[in-house]
């Protein structure tokens, strides 16, 4: 989150100043490398690397950077691990040339490939994530040191394979893919199975899963992912992102006290049995993630129930009139949705009745016809209406709009906290104003990262349209956005 003046940054600044540490800068003693231009390759192709996008203005950069530095300190005597930074404000370029669109982003670096970073901002969480990613692939194991292996972690995968099977390979194609999630071993033989065999050992339900027979990349996407979660759980900050990763639907029990979830308990886990390896199912406290219900289509009001495919984000909230949740309305929901018959709910804002304003209202129901008709460029903010530097936007996307109203060049804006965007939109947002380029005759958008003023929006505009449109900007001073 910004600082919300340009007072509040300077007061910062001086404050920092004053204090003798150079906003940003990385302790002496922390372990975080301070990267630039002219070492940033030397760094990120020398050793496993997580590095720091961050700009120095940013609030969610200053509460990352003390459990950086501390997962830095942490890591400090094992040399297959760096943690750096760099500062985006200083060095634009390469951090454009990274794609970072918001702050803070961590990227990891092995040998100079880029991988997004997606695990906590905890200094204990980043340093679990680390030793795991910076860990051998596939670990070799052997009799005697499986049973260790397989309590080291909540979730492992063991395979078993002789030596030089050639079913390895397809082992770790998978253990690449679920790299993030736990760690893969591979021994040649096993006390309990014959191979070739995979086992899954796990913290939770029934202890460990099998999979006996020939091992092909299917049919052990299918069992991880049909085990390597439980049964049932409580969602929070620790384990969404596995739900998110999962790739199957994810069905969510909202609940207001513990006796409305106990009420349904019973019920409920029976259902969840049923749809195992096909739905995920969890329990959400509403006291601590209540707002969550807007995401998924739902009223705040408990309990609740609602069903979530994680790969297009589509929902599917289970209607909420005065009839009473069951666990019968539940189950029969969900066989609805397999079926068809249930289809997915859009946010959306009403149609503006009239839309001849200079900027071009756009909500979830116009997205298409607005943005992607194929005979305009389009530049398009998503914004939320409470952020401060949507309001100081304002006037320049204003005036913007209205040196190119009625040409093939439209300035429009979506309510970003409102409204759903399509499916075929290939990103999402979370940082506000976020200003995208759709060109005509595509569907391709090209992020805006240049200053915000009406010159630069228009020197933009003349070197990305496809429809050329000359305006005459009277404005002589420039209106910067002083962010």
């Amino acid at each position: 989150m910004r600082i919300s003046s340009a007072v509040s940054l300077a007061i910062l600044a001086a404050t920092v100043m004053f204090m003798g540490v150079a906003p940003g800068a990385a302790a002496a003693d922390s372990g975080v490398k301070v990267l630039t231009l002219e070492n940033f390759k030397d760094v990120i192709n020398q050793k496993f690397v997580l590095v720091d996008f961050y700009a120095p203005w940013c609030g969610h950069c200053q509460n990352l950077e003390p459990e950086y530095e501390a997962a830095a300190k942490m890591l400090k005597e094992d040399e297959t691990i760096q943690l750096a930074k760099i500062d985006c404000v200083a060095e634009k370029e390469i951090c454009k040339s990274y794609e970072v669109g918001s702050y803070p982003t961590l990227k990891t670096f092995r040998e100079g490939v880029p991988r997004d970073y997606k695990g906590t901002r905890k200094s204990d969480g980043i340093v679990s994530y680390l030793k795991k990613y910076a860990a051998p692939l596939v670990i070799i194991l052997t009799v005697e040191t499986l049973p260790a292996f397989a309590e080291s972690e909540r979730v492992v995968v063991v395979a078993v394979l002789p030596a030089n099977d050639p079913q390895r390979e397809e082992i770790d194609k998978i253990a690449r893919y679920y790299r993030d999630e736990f760690i893969f071993g591979v021994v040649e033989e096993h006390p309990d199975v014959k191979a070739p065999a995979v086992v899954l050992y796990k913290k939770f339900d029934e202890g460990k899963n099998i999979l006996e027979g020939e091992i092909t990349d299917a049919k052990l996407v299918s069992f991880v992912r049909a085990n390597y979660l439980p049964t049932i759980d409580e969602i929070g900050a620790t384990n969404y992102a596995h739900y998110m990763d999962a790739s199957i639907p994810l069905a969510y029990l909202f609940y207001g006290t513990t006796d409305q979830r106990d009420k349904l308990k019973e019920g409920f886990e029976a259902v969840v049995k049923e749809w195992k390896g096909k739905v995920n199912f969890v329990y959400l406290d509403a006291q601590k993630y209540g707002a969550h219900a807007a995401n998924v289509g739902l009223k705040e009001d408990w309990p609740a129930f609602a069903v979530q495919d994680v790969n297009t984000a589509e929902k599917f909230p289970l209607e909420q009139n005065n009839e009473p949740l069951t666990v019968e309305r539940i189950k029969q929901h969900i066989s609805d949705i397999v079926a068809g018959i249930h289809k997915a709910k859009v946010k959306s804002e009403a149609v503006p009745e009239s839309n001849a304003e200079n900027v071009k209202i756009v909500v979830a129901y116009t997205y298409e016809e607005i943005v992607h008709d194929k005979e305009k460029d389009v530049l398009i903010e998503y914004y939320a209406p409470w952020c401060g530097f949507y309001k100081r936007l304002a006037p320049i996307f204003d005036e913007l709009g209205a040196l190119y109203k009625g040409s093939n060049i439209v300035v429009a804006k979506l309510d970003a906290t409102a409204n759903d965007l399509p499916l075929s939109v290939p990103f999402s947002t979370s940082g506000y104003p976020t200003i995208k380029f759709k060109k005509a005759g595509t569907k391709d958008y090209i992020e805006y990262n240049g200053e915000r003023t009406t010159a630069a929006f228009i020197s933009f505009l003349e070197k990305n349209a496809v429809k050329k449109v000359e305006v005459k900007n009277d404005t002589k001073k420039e209106i910067r956005d002083e962010l």
